[in-house]
């Protein structure tokens, strides 16, 4: 993953704690900004040098376009019709199918390691990152010093994040300005943030490194072991099917991600599925809206586990109907 990012090595320095940076400084940085303060205190108590710390903030550049990007996300401005149709192009369907081919024995590994359908897998890295054609342009150090301490709403989440960045730049003795990401920090083919990396990323081919950023097939295998971990469940499926008699309740739709509610006890308030599931199976209701028109489905188990990745039912609904897409198409190219 670093071969390439940390040539730049060779003109910077190894800080005593095991972090490699580079000695460019710029005005208007993070190392002297008011709520920096408290966080570089707080990365001296954990063992690194305070003053390398702020060396390296004070090259941290505040990006407005960030703060801009975050304050309107798709997921919140858009409706699913609007949403979906940004992910379920022909073009990203056939690049899913490219992908598949090209890393086929790495995906049949997967699934048979961590029990993830390879179809979601390839439908999670096409939705991040069009298959790693868009990885993101901003520097991660960027990223999150500017939502850490310059975007109170979420400013704890990021400087979380910047935490858990500077252990990853220290474990994999990385330069902190040359690892890029998204507007909000989250990197490689299937943009994880730092934490998720430092948790979940895997060596997947064996070659000693956690490539996520230029090996396809360790971010393959990093994307299964995040769902592997946050509990999917091999042969279940993601959604089903709604049949409703009666509405009751408008506080029933779309009032939780995760599933609360026994399809049995939805049977009672009138709301139904016609497949075959057991009626302990707990599901939330979701309505789904395009051109004006609205789609009910139950949103099950393993949907919630995908919205653990991005909290978001449209999200969810997007890339699972992007996996089963790219299932069809490749099965239909295969026959």
């Amino acid at each position: 993953m670093f071969r390439a990012k940390i040539s730049g090595l060779l003109a910077g320095v190894v800080l005593s704690t095991g972090l490699a940076w580079v000695p460019q400084v710029v005005a208007h940085g993070y190392g002297d900004h008011p709520r920096a303060q408290q966080f570089i205190s707080e990365m001296g108590k954990e063992g690194f040098d305070e003053d390398n710390i702020r060396t390296i903030l004070r090259s941290a550049e505040r990006q407005e376009s960030i703060l801009k990007a975050i304050s309107r996300p798709a997921e919140k401005r858009l409706n699913w019709g609007e949403y979906r149709n940004i992910f379920l192009k022909d073009k990203r369907i056939d690049q899913g199918v490219e992908f598949w081919g090209k890393y086929k024995a790495a995906l049949e590994r997967a699934e048979k390691t961590y029990g993830i359908p390879a179809e979601i897998i390839v439908a999670i890295i096409g939705v991040e990152t069009r298959y790693g054609r868009n990885m993101g342009s901003y520097r991660v150090i960027d990223a999150l010093s500017t939502l850490g301490f310059d975007y109170p709403p979420r400013g704890k989440f990021f400087k979380g994040q910047l935490k858990e960045y500077f252990y990853l730049l220290r474990d994999e003795k990385a330069d902190p300005f040359s690892l890029k990401g998204s507007y909000a920090g989250a990197m490689g083919f299937g943009q994880f943030i730092p934490s998720s990396f430092r948790s979940f990323a895997v060596d997947f081919d064996g070659d000693g490194k956690k490539d996520i950023w230029n090996n396809p097939v360790d971010a393959i295998g990093s994307v299964a072991n995040y769902f592997n971990a946050h509990g999917w469940k091999a042969g279940e499926p993601v959604r089903s099917n709604v049949v409703i008699r009666e509405l009751a309740d408008e506080t029933w739709i779309n009032a939780n991600l995760k599933p609360e509610v026994t399809l049995e006890e939805w049977t009672r308030r009138g709301i139904n599925t016609r497949q075959g599931l057991d009626k302990e199976d707990k599901a939330t209701l979701l309505r789904m809206e395009s051109k004006g028109e609205f789609q009910h489905w139950f949103g099950l188990h393993n949907f919630y586990v995908i919205t653990r990745y991005n909290h978001s039912r449209l999200y969810a609904m997007a890339v699972y109907e992007l996996s089963q897409a790219v299932a069809k198409k490749r099965n239909g190219v295969a026959g």
